[in-house]
């Protein structure tokens, strides 16, 4: 269907109407190509096994941990994204990868919106957000192919490449926090993954592939990420990019070394291998050393800070800063829309 629309419509009016398209409840504008306007439309439902209370136990499970998700979402999320070679190929290739700074905000955007109290309400974001990523997936699997530089033969973006990319997202993170010691309640560790299981569905990956509960998470990614993990050029490209966010957040304190830092900690030494990331002699052992406690005193867990107050400034402002990058980022002017190019 996109394909059709994109070889005899008129793309950049589409992506004119579609940008007045900001809500989940908000009717579909005018002017539509009648195929597109109706997937629209299926695809923006909720499924029947959507449950209002579990998403309120979500909110609550993202109110309280913002702040490290957003870091989470950058830096667990995307940087494993380098290391999974299909999805790295596929960015790199596609309209993406010569335009990361905006396909990091529209990855942020869909983080945030997934933790705002009305997500999934009319007045809320997410399903937008969902939808229009499903299309420019869509537009994706159509342009690649016609790269010199994608293997023919290849479909980009397949059924199993969105479950991947998933497990990236919420199993990744779940993992995190669970080798950081977070306690979470059960009823929001729940609201978490069906905040992620409905984001699955309006994705397009079919529901029998989403995982039910947080061991079939965990099993799955088990079989379908871990072992497809290496480093590719391209992947490593992106990587180094992403290294120098670093440059548009804070040039003293949010450096490369601190994300490379950040990411070794959170991937592991055999990922930042890959990626070329250097251990650094000063953030390195600090977050290994400090971090948790840190992160115990911002729980509650502990109740007076251990001898290590610098370390704790420092990794509030760390926090404080990528969290003034991550909310202005969303504030500026940001649209997904069907691309009409590769790189």
């Amino acid at each position: 269907m996109l394909a059709d629309v994109m070889e005899h419509a008129n793309v950049p009016a589409i992506n004119a109407l579609l940008r007045t398209w900001t809500r989940n409840g908000q009717p579909l504008p005018t002017g539509l190509p009648k195929g597109l306007h109706d997937f629209i439309e299926y695809a923006r439902q909720l499924p029947s096994w959507t449950d209002r209370g579990r998403l309120a136990s979500a909110f609550e499970f993202n109110k309280k941990r913002g702040t490290y998700l957003g870091v989470l979402y950058a830096f667990d999320s995307g940087m494993m994204s380098t290391v999974i070679p299909h999805e790295a190929r596929a960015v790199y290739y596609s309209r993406g990868g010569s335009h990361l700074k905006e396909r990091i905000a529209k990855t942020a955007k869909l983080g945030y919106d997934i933790g705002t109290v009305n997500a999934y309400a009319p007045d809320g974001e997410m399903i937008v957000t969902c939808v229009k990523t499903r299309i420019i997936h869509a537009a994706v699997r159509h342009l690649l192919p016609q790269s010199p530089y994608w293997p023919k033969g290849v479909t980009p973006i397949s059924q199993d490449d969105p479950m991947v990319t998933w497990h990236s997202l919420p199993t990744s993170i779940m993992r995190t926090l669970t080798a950081w010691n977070i306690p979470i309640p059960m009823a929001e560790s729940d609201g978490y993954l069906h905040s992620w299981q409905l984001a699955g569905h309006l994705l397009g990956i079919r529901d029998e592939y989403i995982p039910a509960s947080w061991d079939q998470a965990e099993a799955q990614a088990r079989q379908v990420l871990d072992p497809i993990l290496a480093p590719t050029a391209e992947g490593n490209n992106l990587a180094d990019l992403l290294l120098n966010l670093g440059a548009d957040l804070d040039l003293t304190l949010l450096s490369r070394p601190i994300l490379g830092a950040f990411t070794r900690f959170v991937l592991g030494d055999k990922t930042a291998d890959w990626l070329a990331i250097p251990r650094e002699p000063v953030w390195s052992p600090l977050l290994e050393f400090s971090w948790g406690p840190f992160l115990a005193v911002r729980e509650g867990i502990l109740s007076a800070i251990p001898p290590a107050e610098d370390a704790y400034w420092m990794f509030d402002e760390f926090l404080r800063q990528f969290a003034l990058w991550y909310v202005a980022e969303l504030r500026m002017p940001l649209s997904i829309e069907i691309p009409q190019t590769n790189r």
